[in-house]
């Protein structure tokens, strides 16, 4: 199982990002998936999760409103577009997979629910 993160960079405060995370190596049926972020210094934190079937959503109070995770599972590929970056957002931002069986339309928002891991891609933000 792979996960490939992409997308990261180095943007001013208001700028816009998508993040793109590819999964391969078998079938994820059933797999929600999500991303996740760690700054220096600080502990790992959910940022959005997905449900496999799409229709549910979860994100931390902090991006509310300006981000905004979706999925093509015909791609295997999750994306979190994130617009009016701040510099509080500077982190690695790592997706992840979780396999969640027959519960397709179930979010976890612990990050120790999730088994398959990204490399991480490093998102900065200047003020």
């Amino acid at each position: 199982v792979q996960l490939q993160a992409s997308g990261g960079g180095l943007v001013q405060a208001g700028d816009s990002l998508r993040l793109s995370c590819a999964a391969s190596g078998r079938t994820f049926a059933g797999y929600g998936m999500g991303w996740f972020r760690q700054a220096p210094g600080k502990e790992r934190e959910t940022v959005a999760v997905i449900s496999y079937s799409g229709t549910n959503t979860w994100y931390i109070d902090s991006v509310k409103g300006r981000f905004t995770i979706s999925k093509d599972n015909a791609k295997n590929t999750i994306y979190l577009q994130m617009n009016s970056l701040r510099p509080e957002d500077t982190a690695v931002y790592y997706c992840a997979a979780g396999n969640f069986g027959r519960y397709i339309d179930f979010v976890a928002t612990n990050w120790e629910s999730y088994e398959h891991w990204g490399q991480g891609t490093q998102v900065t933000v200047s003020s």
